[in-house]
């Protein structure tokens, strides 16, 4: 049940092929149409009902199936006086293979293949170990010489990037707890680690009980809820630490440190659940790939809320104690806690004492930020690296289409796939090469006009060039082969768009399709950093066409239906019945037509049909006409469709190529105006992931600003910390520039929503204390600066622990602690640099908005409420 299909590919199935000689059937006076009748007339299997024979009913059949080639030659199909003439008499029956529609070959030897295709959510690993038992269970009953081997596995390719994300997954868990440990000590970072296997475990349950399994999606949600999961851990930890540090015993500590704490951590939560509750609703092909990281994050982060609200506290009263036992820390936590900020010690005192001289011209402050802000806006306008759909992944499997225009015969296709094939069958960098030929392989984003196709999978990336250069290498060896289109490309990563760049031309009127097209697919030509450019014009390729005079052929008592009758004779013959031989299974058909030398044109025309006036020449009244052949026609809301395609080169990106051609058919084009241009393919799917993006992202900005109001009552401390939000995504620009990235639509568009939740935490702790000193009488300086002394500490290590736990991925950096290897640039961490890169650079460079920005603003809206007052 988890296959869904099987495409078998090489394979030619058995049929008994009858081959009737024309003039023997002259030679007896015979038609064809007679031949046909008596052979399916005798290969009958007849219930002629029940008989009554007193004792009881008996069923009475008449059985008549052929089940021997010899039983139809010895059919009789008309008596000459004394003697009867039977069909062998007029033809040769044979037990053959119908014509073959495609040939099959692994590594330049004749293959039958099958194609697997498993059931949508069904596990591909277990699909494929069934499917491979079955084949060798099967295969230990065939002979010596046939061979068994399996190709484009995806369960090893799975394997590894499940193996990869798993390393990373402990990688950024240590990491993780390694600094947890160095701030707050064993007994507080044991207590704070809990969180994280509680909180995954409570997830998965949560994942599992909705029928999802784990891939790659899932465990990267983990990696990046990894520093997440920890923060409102570390924040009840830290409150708990300094009430010890103050002289409360552990269980009170605990208790009120989950009682103050409960509503910012609430709050945060929600924060950063309403920035993914919007991704919930991604429709289309992107939405499905990519739905399981909102569902992950939001089952694990709400479990982490029961963790660090009700677990943490509880083990905390139990096996609780001041983290660090280190005096100097003590004496800074207490004097945090108590307001003695003149004795802080370290970077903490530091920190103090530079807010302090800051928030004397918080206006200034406020100026470098949006001055950095527009540089860096700026820098990404000239310097950056442009936009692309998904991030480019090193492929692991890659495709060549073999395009040929024209009428070719099947033997001829194959033949020159053969030799493309043996032209890279030597390269060593290729672990598996697939050819397959057909007169039909267009489908899809196939191109229409593809006859034979190469699927060949590369060997492990650790130890080849990079794909590009080996798929360059296979263009230059091919180069000089005439007569053929070759276009070679890798798998591309995320859901299939086809060509980067697709223009779509549409029209009410038919004629001016084919003008619009030529011009459209001359700037194509023209443009640099195009390549395997095509259009959907019909090809070069011709077809017969047999225009029957329907009033002459009425003469004869000929009609279209006979005409057609005869002509198929000719071309792949007329099924007669059916029959199961001994050496299989399934039922056989039997064709009836004429032999090799009578099937080609010019026989063609010199058949004759059956009528009432005997054996007519079909030339009598059908004239031959060659004409171009009629390919598919696609319409688009009803209007008749053509498309020009192209990939784009190394180096180049296919979003700078779609603005390039925009420019130029808004200006230059001149199109007739009843012609209409559409873009599709991955710009298309691009723009509604952009258009969904920045919904997604202005809906969780609303929820969360009714959930800040809510939590504060104050609108202008909601302002605040959405601020935050907005201008975090300087930091991702910014980490973008660094790093030398394009700006992904949808790994980076979803790491921007997914900063807006992050980065709001720190906001909420911070205000909330803000809040509360206030509340309890102090003036609005020494609350910002206790607020610094009290939550530096919390902020750091929350923004701490986010980031190392995606830095493995944003520096490409694998530890295998099973094979005790490292790894730099696997495909797995390439998927996801792109998010993390926008999560890292954004949340530290939020940090120092938190720790900066919002002090300064604070005071601002401070000093123009006294304003106000007096």
């Amino acid at each position: 049940p988890a296959v869904l299909n099987v495409n078998i590919a090489g394979d030619r199935e058995d049929f008994v092929e009858i081959l009737v000689d024309p003039s023997k059937l002259e030679t007896y006076n015979l038609h064809l149409e007679e031949v046909m009748a008596l052979i399916a007339r005798n290969n009958r299997l007849i219930p002629a009902g029940t008989l009554d024979v007193g004792t009881g009913r008996i069923p009475v059949k008449v059985p008549g199936l052929y089940e021997e080639v010899d039983t139809i030659l010895s059919t009789p199909i008309k008596v000459d006086q004394d003697r009867v003439i039977r069909v062998s008499d007029v033809a040769s029956v044979r037990q053959s293979f119908k014509d073959p529609e495609g040939y099959a070959r692994l590594r330049g030897k004749s293959a039958v293949v099958l194609e697997v295709q498993k059931r949508v959510g069904e596990n591909v690993i277990e699909t494929i170990e069934a499917v491979k038992a079955i084949v060798s269970e099967e295969a230990a009953h065939w002979p010596n010489g046939v061979e068994v081997g399996f190709f484009q596995d995806q369960s090893d390719q799975i394997r590894d990037m499940l193996k990869d994300l798993q390393n990373n997954l402990i990688s950024a868990v240590l990491l993780v707890m390694i600094v947890i440990f160095g701030a707050l000590g064993f007994r507080s970072a044991a207590l704070v680690g809990v969180a994280i296997p509680g909180s995954f475990l409570m997830g998965l349950v949560v994942l599992n009980l909705i029928g999802f399994t784990i891939n790659i999606v899932v465990l990267f949600s983990l990696i990046l809820a990894v520093g997440m999961l920890v923060d409102g851990a570390i924040v009840v930890v830290e409150f708990a630490d300094r009430k010890m540090a103050e002289g409360a015993p552990r269980h009170r500590a605990y208790l009120l440190a989950s009682q103050r704490m409960a509503l910012p951590i609430i709050a945060s939560t929600l924060t950063t659940l309403a920035a993914f509750m919007p991704l919930l609703f991604w429709p289309g092909i992107v939405g499905e790939f990519m739905k399981f990281l909102p569902i992950t994050l939001i089952a694990t982060l709400t479990a982490s809320l029961l963790m660090a609200l009700i677990f943490v506290p509880t083990l905390g009263g139990i096996f609780g104690k001041v983290g660090s036992g280190d005096p100097s820390v003590l004496g800074s936590l207490a004097a945090a806690e108590g307001g003695d900020l003149e004795s802080l010690k370290g970077f903490t005192g530091w920190y103090v004492r530079t807010l302090h001289r800051w928030l004397m011209r918080p206006w200034r402050v406020v100026g470098c930020i949006i001055l950095a802000l527009v540089l860096v806006y700026t820098a990404k306008i000239f310097f950056g690296k442009g936009v692309e759909f998904f991030p480019n992944v090193e492929p692991e499997v890659g495709y060549l289409n073999m395009r040929i225009q024209g009428n070719f015969s099947i033997q001829e296709m194959d033949n020159q796939l053969y030799e493309i094939e043996k032209r890279i069958l030597d390269m060593p960098e290729l672990k598996t090469i697939y050819a397959s030929s057909g007169i039909s392989m267009g489908q899809g984003d196939i191109p229409e006009d593809t006859h034979g196709r190469i699927l060949f999978e590369f060997s492990d990336w650790r130890y080849r060039r990079k794909a590009e250069a080996i798929m360059q290498e296979m263009r230059d060896r091919l180069a000089d082969i005439p007569g053929v289109i070759i276009e070679i490309e890798g798998e591309k990563g995320g859901p299939p768009v086809g060509k980067p760049v697709q223009i779509e031309v549409t029209s009410r009127f038919p004629d001016l399709l084919e003008p619009a097209v030529e011009r459209i697919r001359a700037k194509f030509d023209s443009m640099e950093g195009l390549k395997d450019i095509e259009d959907t014009r019909p090809d070069d390729a011709i077809e017969w066409r047999l225009d029957v005079d329907r009033v002459e052929a009425s003469r004869y008592g000929a009609d279209v239906a006979s005409v057609g009758d005869v002509i198929s004779f000719v071309t792949n013959g007329v099924k007669v019945g059916e029959y199961r031989p001994d050496f299989t299974d399934d039922e056989v058909d039997i064709r009836i037509r004429y032999p090799l030398d009578y099937r080609n044109l010019s026989e063609l025309e010199l058949l004759r049909i059956p009528t009432a006036y005997g054996l007519v020449p079909l030339s009598n009244f059908v004239t031959f006409t060659p004409a171009p052949k009629v390919g598919t026609i696609h319409r688009t809301n009803g209007r008749r469709a053509l498309a020009v395609k192209a990939g784009v080169k190394e180096g180049y990106l296919a979003d700078d190529k779609v603005q390039e051609l925009r420019t130029w058919l808004a200006k230059e084009a001149d199109l007739d105006p009843n012609i209409r241009v559409e873009f599709r393919g991955e710009d298309e799917e691009q723009q509604k992931a952009q258009a969904f993006l920045m919904e997604a992202f202005f809906v969780a900005l609303s929820i969360m600003a009714i959930i800040l109001v809510s939590q504060f009552n104050s609108f202008y401390h909601a302002f605040l910390i959405l601020t935050a939000v907005v201008f975090s995504t300087v930091g991702v620009f910014l980490g973008l520039l660094i790093t030398g990235q394009a700006f992904s639509i949808v790994m980076n568009g979803i790491g921007v929503v997914a900063l807006a939740g992050i980065v709001v935490n720190n906001n909420i702790v911070l205000i909330d204390t803000y809040a509360h000193l206030r509340h309890h009488g102090l003036d609005a300086m020494d609350a910002i600066l206790r607020t610094g002394a009290q939550r530096l500490r919390p902020v750091l290590l929350t923004t701490v622990t986010t980031i190392l736990g995606l830095i493995p991925m944003v520096l490409g950096l694998n530890l295998d602690f099973i094979d005790r290897e490292i790894t730099l640039g696997a495909p797995s961490t390439q998927w996801w640099k792109q998010l993390s890169t926008s999560i890292v650079f954004g949340l530290a460079f939020a940090t120092v908005l938190t720790l900066v920005l919002t002090p300064s603003l604070l005071v601002i809206g401070d000093r123009k409420s006294y304003k106000k007052k007096h």
